[in-house]
């Protein structure tokens, strides 16, 4: 069965997946967060973000492919990730 949703991988490449991913990033960001996020929503409302929107399955791929926590959505992954960085 070949997979209906495109997610990115830890090495940051796309790959189709029979599930949806559970994370939404940016591209250009390189942030990732909660598909419902505040902040995501109002960009994609005023017609933005969409364009370099990504997916992925979970955060420990996010984070491997090189995006970080979204400060609004994801608050206490954040401070921890600014605390390494």
């Amino acid at each position: 069965m070949t997979g209906r949703y495109v997610l990115l991988g830890a090495g940051g490449r796309p790959y189709l997946s029979p599930v949806p991913g559970t994370l939404g990033g940016h591209r250009r960001a390189r942030i990732y967060g909660r598909l419902d996020c505040p902040s995501a929503l109002r960009a994609i409302a005023a017609g933005g973000y969409v364009r370099h929107r990504v997916f992925f399955p979970d955060a420990s791929t996010a984070r491997a492919a090189g995006y970080r926590p979204c400060a609004v959505c994801l608050p206490e992954e954040y401070r921890i990730w600014r605390r390494r960085a």
